[in-house]
């Protein structure tokens, strides 16, 4: 039986934690920060969470579960 492939641009946008959280950096968040308020900046600094079927359906993608 072959290896099941990972999809790489989920790798790259999606990890997995040691307690099996998926966490995703914010969007939005690279360039034209001066009309962005500074709430909005800091918000989307932390990392965010992914939780549901999504989170589910991401950790298929990554070979995890």
């Amino acid at each position: 039986m072959t290896k099941k492939k990972i999809n790489k641009s989920v790798s790259k946008r999606f990890k997995v934690t040691k307690t099996g959280k998926v966490m995703f950096e914010h969007q939005y968040n690279s360039h034209n920060k001066s009309k962005k308020t500074n709430s909005r900046i800091r918000r989307h600094k932390e990392p965010g969470q992914m939780t549901g079927l999504f989170a589910k359906k991401i950790k298929q993608m990554l070979g995890e579960a």
